[in-house]
């Protein structure tokens, strides 16, 4: 219903009890076979009281290790961890206090959202904030630290300040705790140890990256030298992967920040962000990982027996939990997939590296989806209320094709300069088949696979918002874009059939809405096969994702208002309208039947060829059938099902669609 708009990334939705579904299934038929004598959190907790520290310790990192597990995750939460952890964070032993901040970060991880709730409403951020404090004070203190000291501190630091974005990005507490409290110095010091400890800085900068974005109170706090922090960082060459991925996090940071920036630095930050992010682009990790990998196998090959290295070269785990379904970005800015990958042992450094630099590309093209999406109306309920604007527009002309979105000319310019479209869409290319067999051939590896399915999906993404916010000139023109409809056609068509990952499908039938409604707008002829169509609408039409639906119907009213203006379209005309009545008729959710009505107000609107195939599919008898059926659930839809927008928009459908029966009556009495 009107324009498809590319919403900005938000923080990730977990299950809403805060684990897998399969998890929560899993821990509740274990609760009741093991006794409380035979659970480990029983014993591990009871150690947090002993008088020795070693002891203390290593009941730490014996938690840190099984909440790993997401299915034992309810029973140390039943047992008051969170309350009974928080003090060992300022233990007077600073290996007590490292491994019990892993654990807390652990938990924070690996529970998900629901339980970094908890751990916030059983006040681990008063701890925490006092862990951070002293560190902090510990790095500015006139006594010289030795090196062994120093590095205990960084490390505790590392993971507090992980613990902290976990809490932050999955609490709006946390983050009001973390602007009351004034942390903003504490992330931005351990940003400026980029040079020597770059975990630490990462860590820091995903934080940062984090609490920056949607957060206008503490926009108000950022000065001078917030900026210049990160701009240091923008400026630095050290190489590898954890640097790259380092300088798009910081890039991302001032680009939430531009609003803050003095006028007169917004151009040149620009600037300094599309480089960062364009170099990282630049990078192809179809080539990398397999050298990567290469190097990871020399290496084992090379270690001594004593190292324990062999285990890793065979294929054997490192990290419990790093399958296929172990990976993901657990920052506002990106969707979460309970990505584990930053708790990998530092002995993996090629694996490191990799993991690295999808997250790195992944942060980027994300980067690039916000910075051409507007905040005004809300982005969850943009394509809604976009509508409501086009409702007089329907019911006179019955035309919804809409111009794009338009950039800043700044933005816009910046863009094109830096190359970014046609870099995008290298990125919308299937993952090379080298790197994904050599992921697939290691335990440890196979995660990276999903990311790299994971950075595609991205890059269709923005493709979409490119598409959305660009004019056809700045893309290239026809011939560029006819080119990029023979591509995404090769991307959802080249199999034996249809993709079913959903991720993957909501992300290009997104970009393929966009690129047509450019297309339609300005008459820009396409090859298009209305068979592979019309496969791709019934492939969606058994999606669970509304959105995925939503565009197929778009699309095929996209498709059909264009013919609908050929000679001789009357046959196809017939199969898009059938099509399209039976979404409207039978699918469950609302939003979709009215995208479906909408769409056939578009095909049906005008011409002798619409006339012709709307009488062969009585279409007005259909339609008048279907009008108190979709009135009735619009009254029986409740709130809690639809947002008031949605509603909205629906009952303009509903007085559209009494508008367009009047006007197809009016055509039969000819």
């Amino acid at each position: 219903m009107g324009k498809s708009k590319t919403t900005k990334f938000k923080r990730p939705q977990f299950n809403a009890v805060g684990l897998p579904v399969t998890a929560v299934k899993e821990a509740a038929a274990e609760e009741e076979l093991i006794a409380d004598d035979d659970c480990p959190a029983v014993e591990l907790l009871e150690k947090l009281e002993s008088p020795s520290a070693d002891v203390r310790e290593c009941a730490c990192a014996g938690i840190s290790r099984v909440v790993q597990q997401s299915q034992s995750i309810p029973s140390f939460l039943q047992r008051d961890a969170v309350r009974r952890l928080g003090p060992m964070l300022l233990d007077s032993s600073l290996a007590v206090r490292e491994t019990a901040a892993g654990a807390l970060r652990n938990l924070s991880a690996c529970g998900g959202p629901q339980v970094c709730e908890d751990m916030v409403k059983r006040d681990v951020m008063t701890p925490l904030t006092a862990l951070l404090r002293n560190c902090c004070a510990g790095f500015d203190s006139a006594a010289v630290p030795t090196k062994e000291s120093k590095n205990r501190a960084e490390n505790i630091l590392n993971e507090a300040v992980s613990l902290l974005w976990n809490l932050c990005e999955s609490s709006n507490q946390a983050l009001f705790l973390f602007n009351k409290s004034g942390l903003l110095d504490v992330v931005v010091h351990c940003l400026e140890k980029h040079p020597h400890n770059v975990e630490l800085a990462t860590s820091a900068a995903h934080c940062l990256h984090t609490v920056s974005e949607d957060n206008p109170e503490l926009l108000c706090s950022i000065d001078g030298h917030v900026h210049g922090a990160l701009e240091d960082i923008l400026l630095s060459n050290q190489p590898g992967m954890a640097h790259t991925l380092l300088r798009t996090l910081a890039a991302g940071s001032l680009w939430n920040m531009m609003g803050s920036l003095p006028a007169a630095r917004q151009a040149q930050t620009l600037t300094a962000v599309l480089t960062t992010v364009s170099q990282c682009l630049d990078l192809d990790a179809g080539e990398l990982i397999p050298q990567l990998h290469r190097a990871e196998e020399a290496r084992f090959k090379d270690a001594p027996p004593a190292s324990g290295m062999e285990a890793h070269a065979s294929g054997e785990p490192a990290v419990e939990e790093m399958d296929e379904e172990g990976t993901a970005q657990r920052v506002k800015n990106g969707d979460s997939d309970d990505d584990f990958s930053d708790l990998m042992p530092r002995e993996l450094e090629e694996l490191r590296e990799a993991a690295a630099l999808l997250t790195a590309q992944q942060t980027s093209l994300e980067i690039l989806v916000n910075m051409c999406c507007s905040d005004d109306p809300s982005d969850d309920e943009w394509e809604e209320s976009s509508s409501a604007d086009e409702s007089e527009a329907t019911a006179n002309g019955f035309s919804s094709l809409m111009s794009p979105l338009c950039l800043s000319a700044e933005v816009h310019a910046a863009l094109i300069n830096h190359n970014i479209p046609e870099k995008v869409l290298k990125k919308t290319l299937f993952p090379k088949q080298e790197a994904m067999d050599v992921c697939g051939q290691s335990t440890n590896w196979r995660g990276l696979q999903k990311k790299m399915r994971r950075v595609q999906s991205r890059a269709l993404t923005c493709l979409h918002s490119i598409l959305s916010g660009m004019d056809a000139e700045s893309l290239g023109g026809a011939e560029a874009l006819q080119q990029a409809a023979q591509h995404l056609s090769s991307l959802v068509f080249g199999a034996p059939e249809i993709p079913k990952d959903e991720e993957f499908l909501e992300a290009v039938i997104s970009a393929m809405r966009a690129l047509l409604q450019m297309t339609a707008s300005k008459n820009i002829p396409l090859s298009i096969n209305l068979q592979q169509l019309m496969s791709l609408s019934e492939a969606a039409s058994r999606c669970d994702v509304v959105s995925v639906r939503v565009n197929a119907v778009a699309i095929l009213g996209i498709t059909g208002s264009t013919l609908a203006k050929e000679k001789g379209s009357a046959p196809t005309l017939e199969m898009i309208g059938r099509g399209l009545l039976q979404v409207a008729t039978n699918d469950a959710d609302l939003v979709v039947n009215g995208e479906a009505l909408d769409a056939l107000f578009d095909v049906f609107a005008d011409g002798k060829e619409a006339e012709t195939a709307a009488k062969t599919i009585q279409l007005l008898p259909a339609l008048k059938v279907l009008q108190p059926v979709f009135k009735a659930k619009i009254r029986k839809a409740g709130r809690d099902e639809y947002s008031p927008q949605q509603l909205c928009v629906l009952d303009n459908v509903r007085v559209n669609l009494r508008r367009f029966i009047g006007y197809l009556e009016t055509l039969a009495k000819k």
